[in-house]
């Protein structure tokens, strides 16, 4: 009881708020009263008609609220309350990132407090049992949705990438405040910056509450699906243009080479030596330009990035003998050459994107 106690105290409780009810003082009181040592609301501009509440909130011991005069997202109020934590001279050593709408419990805050007080780097993830038969459908059919998607894009499956209770120690603080992000896409660029540092992402099951229908949420549907979907995507559609791009560079430079400077250094189009010097020569070029690309403008690789040439070239190797092998052995037990070909190199090909982004230009945590 003791150590769970001490795990309490030495978190803060961070809770970005637009426009709360009468649920949220209550939340906080209870928060308090579980001996959080310090309780960081922001208000993300929510107008005169809501201070009272806020006020209220304010008064309540160990408690902090924030303001911004006007809508900034919540992915802003989250760094406004980081960057608040990070110049407190407090000996806090949890961060937890918790809603206003009466989701997320207090005893739930204290599982992850405890998490994170055996020291490891590692964001901890409230998770929602989406298979609850009073789940909301849209929300169920959502996540699902989601999670599938950036486990084959991201290599890991996470069964909330919603939520909005995480827990990580504090010297993950500004490696959160430097992710890139203003509204509700920004949880989404947590996800991912953290599954390209290699930081862990441990779910852990809380309680499923929705009140309502979920009537006090300010996720709109539409307009904030889209952000977080062209998040997810943003790097893999990238990568598909640099590929489709490196394709054509592929064919033009085979073509320049095989067909008007090979054949005036004296080899002719058609032989041998036109016909590997032009291929080769090629892929070495539209390969030199796809390792640019992808680095300056796909996974947007900060720093300098050493050694990830050679990763690179290892990779591209990698994949095609693993492409030839494949064609090969499935040419053995009948599948025809095309099929075969197109087969292994889609496989390859989302195989290629995760090494890149997970191991290439894998950035430093």
């Amino acid at each position: 009881m003791n150590e769970t106690n001490q795990a309490v105290r030495d978190a803060v409780i961070l809770i970005p708020s637009l426009e709360p009810d009468e649920r949220l003082p209550a939340y906080i009181r209870e928060l308090e009263q579980s001996g959080f040592g310090l309780i960081v609301v922001v208000d993300d501009g929510s107008g005169e008609d809501y201070q009272p509440v806020f006020r209220e909130v304010a008064e309540i011991p160990r408690t902090t609220v924030l303001r911004h005069e006007v809508n900034r997202g919540k992915g802003v109020a989250l760094k406004t309350g980081y960057r608040y934590i990070m110049e407190l001279a407090g000996t806090y050593r949890t961060v937890i990132t918790a809603d206003s709408d009466g989701q997320h419990t207090v005893r739930d805050c204290i599982r992850l407090a405890e998490k994170v007080a055996d020291g490891q780097k590692v964001l901890y993830l409230g998770s929602r049992d989406f298979n609850l038969p009073d789940i909301p459908p849209k929300s169920r059919t959502g996540n699902r949705i989601t999670s599938t998607v950036f486990r084959l894009l991201y290599g890991q499956w996470l069964p909330d990438t919603q939520t909005g209770l995480r827990a990580f120690r504090r010297e993950e603080l500004p490696f959160m405040a430097e992710v890139e992000g203003e509204r509700y896409e920004y949880e989404m660029k947590v996800l991912i910056a953290c599954a390209r540092a290699g930081i862990p992402m441990i779910p852990v099951t809380i309680e499923t509450i929705y009140e309502n229908g979920n009537e006090g949420t300010h996720f709109h549907p539409i307009r904030d699906s889209w952000r977080i979907y062209k998040v997810i995507l943003g790097s893999f559609f990238r990568f598909m243009g640099s590929s489709l791009f490196c394709v054509l560079i592929d064919q033009a430079a085979a073509f320049i080479l095989r067909e008007w400077l090979l054949p005036g250094w004296g080899i002719p189009t058609g032989s041998l030596w036109n016909v590997n010097i032009s291929g080769w020569g090629a892929r070495l070029i539209s390969s030199v330009v796809n390792y640019k690309l992808n680095k300056n403008l796909v996974f947007r690789q900060k720093g300098s990035g050493r050694n990830t040439a050679l990763k690179y070239a290892l990779v591209c190797v990698a994949v095609i003998c693993i492409s030839n092998l494949g064609v090969w052995l499935l040419g053995k037990i009948g599948v025809a050459g095309w099929l075969a070909k197109l087969v292994m190199d889609t496989a390859l090909y989302f195989l290629s994107y995760r090494l890149q982004q997970a191991w290439v230009f894998r950035e430093a945590a």
